[in-house]
């Protein structure tokens, strides 16, 4: 798996925190990393972008931002409003080519969800997987409504014939409610593929070194980390 996609079920459900995780992961295995953030949206030039989020929780990762705009917006709408050139799928999956000749591991992640678009044509970050043939990593958040979400998010993939890792819970609550404990459960039915990790709520503002050292116990194996769905679903989930 040289290049993983990671898409989100929208926006605010903890895509970066979960990049982040999987980087860190992947370097405490003796990876080398590096992440891809083909469109950055709402931040000046001078601001940190999700990038570097990543790469100031997990370590020493090669960062590589294609487009940034200003205005926080999907990237097709941020592009035109700043008169920019929009990113095209082209131009992400011959740059993740070129990290992945360099790198054990390229992450490349989106923004937003699965069909936000690019450009004015509609193309999207599922144009670029399937241009990449790379799997994509689902992040989803935990509460009511992710169900639905989620499935659409696996029903393009499928219709695209892109393989469906599985599914991620960007964050998981302190406190879950009886719809999040359910979703353990019901989450890999809808997605039709696992559930390989629950990245906690707030560990984006843990101190790097504990955020690498815990990272791997948020996450499965299939993600290199030590996370086991069964036994997490049996203490948190509902029944």
């Amino acid at each position: 798996m040289p290049i993983l996609v990671i898409t989100g079920t929208g926006t605010e459900v903890g895509k970066t925190i979960t990049t982040a995780a999987v980087a860190a992961t992947a370097l405490a295995a003796g990876r080398t990393v590096a992440v891809l953030k083909p469109a950055q949206t709402g931040l000046r030039p001078d601001e940190r972008g999700d990038a570097d989020e990543v790469a100031r929780l997990a370590g020493q990762v090669h960062t590589l931002e294609l487009a940034r705009y200003p205005d926080p917006l999907a990237p097709a709408t941020a592009a035109r409003r700043a008169s920019m050139p929009p990113v095209r799928p082209a131009e992400v999956a011959e740059a993740a080519a070129k990290l992945a000749a360099e790198y054990d591991l390229v992450l490349v992640e989106g923004a937003g969800g699965l069909l936000v678009r690019f450009d004015e044509e509609g193309t999207t970050l599922a144009d670029a997987a399937q241009l990449m043939s790379a799997p994509v990593l689902v992040v989803a958040s935990a509460g009511l409504g992710t169900l639905n979400t989620t499935e659409l998010t696996a029903c393009e993939l499928a219709r695209r014939d892109i393989h469906l890792t599985g599914v991620v819970i960007g964050s998981w609550p302190n406190s879950p409610d009886l719809a999040s404990r359910c979703n353990l459960a019901d989450l890999p039915v809808v997605a039709g593929a696992p559930l390989l990790g629950a990245v906690p709520a707030g560990s984006g503002t843990l101190p790097p070194t504990d955020f690498r050292t815990l990272a791997p116990s948020w996450l499965a194996p299939t993600l290199g980390g030590t996370w086991g769905a069964l036994d997490f679903t049996a203490r948190e989930g509902c029944f």
